[in-house]
This record gives C-alpha cells, sequence and structure tokens, in this order.
C-alpha cells in the first residue's frame, strides 16, 4: 500500500518519538515541521527522514491551537466534469462553508494511486472529514486500501466517509451514506412495465461496480414481479458515460430491433444512446422509450425531457459533511441511506404495438 498510509496498530506516534530517531529535542522538531525558524540543513534533513520513517503526522487538534491547523472538509470525486460527481460536491462545499470550513475537490480519474495520495495529503494537512464520493468496483485491492484509510485518518483525528460507496467492513472507523440504488432502478423499470413494454434492455452495465450492479438487480426484480421470465433480461456492459452509451446503442440497433425500451446506467449514457437513436432515423418516444438514472440538470433539457430516476447528490454531499461531524458518541448508526423518486417527462410512451392496437 506504499509507506504514506502505513499500519497503524502500534499507536500514535508523537513529536517525541521522531524527536528520538533523529537525536535532536523535541522543539528542533517543532521548528522543523513548522518551517517558520532557521534549521541547519542536516538537521532538518535527519528530522525530515525520520518523521518518514515513522510515518508522522501531525496531531491536527495540537497545531489548531496554535493556530497552525487547517479546518477543512475533502471529497474525492472519479471525475469533477460528471454532473452526478458536480452536485455531490456542490453539497459538499454548501455545508462546510455552512460549518466554516474549507472545502477541497480532487479528481482520482478513477486511478486508484491518485486517490491514495490525496487521502495521504488530506491526512497530513490535517482535514476534518474525507469524502470519498461514487459507485466503486468492490474488489480485493478496495477493501484493503479502504481499511488502510479508514485507520490512518481515524489515528490522525480525521473521520472517512463513504458517499455513494458501501464500506467493505461494517467494523472500518468510516461512515456511509448512500441511496437506494437498487429501489430506484425497480421503480423505473416497473414504470416502463406499467406504460406497456415488455422487452426491455439495461444499457450500461459494469460487472463489479457498486451503484451499476444494484441498479441491475432492482431492473431484474422489477421484471420477475411482474412476472417476466429471466431470460428477457437483456444487459449491455458498456460502462457510463455519453460516449458509451452512444457507441453501445449504435451497436445494438446494428444487431436488433426486437426491443421497445432502454433503461440507461445513467442519464449521461442516456444522452449517448438518444443521439444514436436518432442517427438512426428513429425517434424516442415514438419508437424507443427511453429513461435514464440520476436527473442531472440536463435531463429537462433532452429532446424530447427524459423521465429518470432523481438521486439526492446535494443532499449526499451534505449528508456527509453534517454527520461526519457530529460527536461520534452520538452518531452511534454509521450507514445512512437516502431514498429515491422517480420524474416522469416525456421520453416514455406505450410501445408501437399497443398503440396500433
Amino acid at each position: 500500500m506504499g509507506d504514506g498510509m502505513a499500519a497503524t496498530g502500534r499507536g500514535r506516534i508523537t513529536i517525541r518519538d521522531v524527536a528520538g530517531r533523529a537525536g535532536v529535542s523535541a522543539a528542533t522538531v517543532s521548528r522543523v515541521l513548522s518551517g517558520k525558524y532557521p534549521v541547519p540543513p542536516a538537521t532538518r534533513t535527519r528530522v525530515l527522514r525520520a518523521a518518514r520513517a515513522l510515518d508522522y503526522v501531525a496531531n491536527p487538534h495540537a497545531r489548531a491551537l496554535v493556530g497552525g491547523g487547517r479546518k477543512m472538509v475533502a471529497v474525492v470525486v472519479r471525475q469533477v466534469t460528471n454532473p452526478f460527481y458536480a452536485q455531490v460536491a456542490e453539497g459538499v462545499e454548501a455545508e462546510a462553508t455552512a460549518h466554516g470550513l474549507l472545502c477541497l475537490v480532487g479528481s482520482t480519474g478513477g486511478d486508484p494511486q491518485r486517490e491514495m495520495e490525496f487521502v495521504q495529503l488530506m491526512r497530513e494537512e490535517g482535514a476534518s472529514v474525507v469524502i470519498l464520493a461514487g459507485g466503486v468496483v468492490e474488489d480485493d485491492a478496495y477493501r484493503e486500501r479502504v481499511a488502510h484509510y479508514a485507520h490512518a485518518l481515524d489515528a490522525a483525528g480525521s473521520r472517512l466517509v463513504l458517499c455513494g460507496r458501501p464500506s467493505p467492513d461494517p467494523g472500518l472507523p468510516a461512515l456511509v451514506v448512500v441511496f437506494d440504488n437498487e429501489a430506484g432502478a425497480r421503480a423505473i423499470t416497473s414504470h416502463l412495465i406499467s406504460t406497456g413494454h415488455r422487452r426491455i434492455v439495461f444499457l450500461g452495465g459494469l460487472p463489479g461496480n457498486t451503484a451499476l450492479d444494484a441498479r441491475v438487480t432492482g431492473y431484474r426484480a422489477a421484471l420477475a414481479a411482474h412476472g417476466l421470465p429471466a431470460e428477457s433480461a437483456q444487459i449491455v456492459d458498456c460502462g457510463l458515460g455519453r460516449a458509451a452509451g452512444h457507441r453501445a446503442m449504435t451497436e445494438l440497433l446494428k444487431e436488433t430491433r426486437e426491443f421497445t425500451a432502454v433503461f440507461a446506467g445513467d442519464d449521461m449514457v442516456a444522452a449517448g444512446a438518444l443521439r444514436a437513436i436518432s442517427d438512426a432515423g428513429l425517434r424516442v418516444p415514438d419508437d424507443i422509450s427511453l429513461v435514464g438514472y440520476n436527473d442531472i440538470p440536463l435531463a429537462q433539457d433532452f429532446n424530447p425531457p427524459l423521465t429518470t430516476v432523481h438521486t439526492p447528490a446535494e443532499q449526499l454531499g451534505r449528508a456527509a459533511v453534517r454527520l461526519a461531524l457530529r460527536d461520534p458518541e452520538e452518531t452511534a448508526e454509521t450507514r445512512h441511506v437516502l431514498g429515491t423518486h422517480i420524474v416522469v417527462r416525456d421520453s416514455v410512451s406505450p410501445p408501437p404495438s399497443a398503440r396500433a392496437q
């Protein structure tokens, strides 16, 4: 996992431990780490090497007492240009500001190493709260990484919040704030079925991704609840993003026209699918009904406006900060679930065969 996120089971390393290893006084260590006083270069090098070797992180509470602490909340997202992540970050920023805290946003592009470096930096800077936002592939590497984050941040006096993703271990010192992905998917699939659709494609699967797997589960559950056979489910694993939706929808239309509705994994996939349907000379909803997920601000400006699942993105960000700043003794429940609801617009109509009858 790298030296920066070393195990913390031995207890918190103090400035005296660093002084002992470097062979200097605690006051000298303090001068070196503060950077405010002249120190001989050789001494400075010894102190910094000792601090790195011991994985020392200054106590944020002690730094705050002498005016050196930074009252910060950090939110780490995959992509700042994604409307869902942007709304989560806006919620974090608004709630942080309400509590007099500075908000920092980091973007990883899905790179675990960048995520780790950002979390370590926030740990060293004494951030009060570190929020990791968005669905992930929950593999062994992820579970190990989050366990290190949680314990290291806890030892440094910070709190970790997993926002829109589950905790790999309920025993970790971390809060979880999520919305009910499965229920939202079940509801919007049921909406399509109640409109008369029986051949519905789920476009945007990404096996292993916690958010999308839950949406696929909700999609399958709705089909079963309405008496449709399991083999009626058709899942296209194309991942997320407008380009992925356009590419996958284009290929699907070349293979078959048997389906009458598409459930896009999120609204950006729906945007790409909408363009591909139009490029094929078809219309939504006259020829194919289309629904999305997340209810990004632009969804109502699609042509036609998109029926979708509204997820409480901004509320997620706000709740992550609000819950993390509570006294831990007042927060017995570490997992908090927010609800979703359908927003009905103009991208769904009965299938052509039903209208003809």
